[in-house]
């Protein structure tokens, strides 16, 4: 019997159908199972603003901080600018109870830290802040001595610690280049302000200051130049963490977005009207990432002009800084190594900042409370070191995480005695205000005691 083509062609298809979608239906094998990296293909909703609570200032007037509405009526000045005032007052209060014992110093202590802003808000890009730490003078802590002359410590007060205005040229008076076709991206910023240079290795204090700030070089060969003038006349603590009066800081700080690395290049002159303590110093670091390596390498000096002091000394510092995801997972496993040649002097460090190696790790860094050591010096002469740690998040939200950290501080001249501690830091998000933190350390040197300390701190952000 002959069968019709057609018939045949239709039956065909029926069986690839039916093979195709018994295939599809058949349970997936283990190596076909979904990649949980991969992106989903389905739309997730949007998140809308009453789905998250907003975190409010203590205090605000005029239009609400992060919150969805109409924008209130603005102010047009004579200059063009359009300014809508508004104000937040907000702020961190820290408490800590505290023991620590490195050989030397033995202390315990309750010990409380608050730190209180009013910021002005004109406009986007222009603002005063005011700043006042009524708990502390930067160096004695409002609590309560627990050993040796036990007592309660009032350290109240109402100096301010912050204060300055930050505007920028362009927006300021816009009027003056109506097509924004001259070169006016000029920022500035005026007052008792915060500086951060070579991520506190050069300076890390308050300091009042002027700073004029070119914005949006654009060079063939990189994403962004920008050069930053600072003039600091008052509040420069040298790198005895002691505040100087007289002198005169001058910096020129570059940075470079190139396309593989971001490069920072600074320089600084402190002038000593007495001709005591005058000092040039430098900064050039490099941040990028290798393949799926987070690095940063950085090379800082000093240079005394006129003889060496507790305030200013020759050196040079080498920090390198490596870490980086391990797979499957959201941790971070670090590892900084330092090397001190010499007698390296930061420019500025403010009373409560330490030395230059907090940035080394935990068990380096000063902790800006009470009278609290860090667990290894954080001073860099003549010692090289370093840390390894491992932090680890215990949700998808990132709200409890601990590290894990080991350092060893060695000389490489003189009598000092090598230095190795162990130490681990717990910190858990409690709403949207609090935060618990748990310290624990151990330390061992050559010739001196096991060294230990432990801490409670509870953090609000309101």
């Amino acid at each position: 019997m002959k069968i019709a083509r057609p018939f045949v062609e239709c039956l065909l298809v029926a069986v690839l159908f039916c093979a195709g979608d018994s295939a599809l239906a058949a349970p997936e094998t283990e190596e076909q199972q979904p990649d949980p990296d991969r992106i989903s293909d389905q739309p997730k909703p949007l998140v809308t603003p009453d789905a998250i609570e907003r975190p409010k200032p203590l205090i605000e007037i005029g239009d609400p901080f992060l919150e969805s509405g109409p924008i209130g009526e603005a102010i047009q000045l004579p200059s063009g600018a359009v300014w809508q005032p508004s104000v937040q007052v907000f702020g961190t209060y820290r408490t800590a109870v505290q023991a620590f014992h490195d050989g030397d110093v033995t202390m315990s202590e309750w010990a409380n830290r608050l730190d209180l802003f009013a910021n002005l808000q004109l406009s986007g890009t222009e603002r005063v802040l005011v700043g006042i730490r009524p708990l502390d003078d930067g160096v004695n802590f409002t609590g309560y001595r627990i050993d040796g002359n036990k007592g309660p410590e009032d350290e109240y007060n109402v100096d301010i610690t912050t204060l300055f205005f930050e505007g920028d040229i362009s927006e300021m008076f816009p009027n003056a280049d109506p097509h924004d076709r001259r070169a006016t991206d000029f920022g500035i910023a005026v007052g008792r302000q915060e500086m951060l240079i070579q991520e506190g290795l050069l300076i890390n204090d308050f300091v009042d200051a002027v700073g004029i700030v070119r914005n949006n070089v654009l060079p063939e060969s990189a994403a962004n130049i920008r050069h930053t003038f600072v003039y600091g006349w008052n509040e420069i603590h040298r790198d005895d963490n002691i505040e100087e009066n007289g002198v005169h800081l001058f910096g020129l700080f570059n940075q470079i977005d190139a396309p593989k690395n971001t490069i920072d290049v600074d320089l600084i002159y402190i002038h000593d009207p007495s001709d005591w303590n005058s000092g040039f110093y430098w900064g050039v670091s490099t941040v990028q990432r290798i393949g799926h390596i987070n690095t940063s390498f950085r090379a800082v000096g000093s240079r005394a002009t006129d003889g060496e002091s507790a305030a200013v000394s020759d050196g040079t510092l080498l920090l390198a800084e490596v870490s980086w995801t391990p797979p499957e997972s959201h941790d971070l496993v670090y590892v900084n190594v330092f090397w001190g040649i010499d007698e390296f002097a930061s420019a500025s460090r403010g009373p409560d900042r330490g030395g230059p190696l907090g940035r080394t790790g935990i068990l380096f860094a000063a902790v800006e409370l009470g009278r609290y050591g860090s667990a290894l010096s954080n001073r860099a002469d003549n010692a090289w070191g370093g840390a390894i740690g491992y932090q680890a998040y215990f949700d998808p939200w990132r709200r409890k995480q601990l590290i894990l950290e080991c350092g060893v501080r060695r000389p490489t001249m003189g009598d000092r005695d090598t230095a190795a501690a162990a130490g681990a830091r717990y910190r858990q998000a409690i709403g949207q205000e609090w935060e618990l933190q748990l310290d624990v350390f151990g330390s061992i040197e050559e010739s001196h005691d096991n060294g230990f300390g432990s801490r409670i701190a509870i953090r609000r952000e309101f």
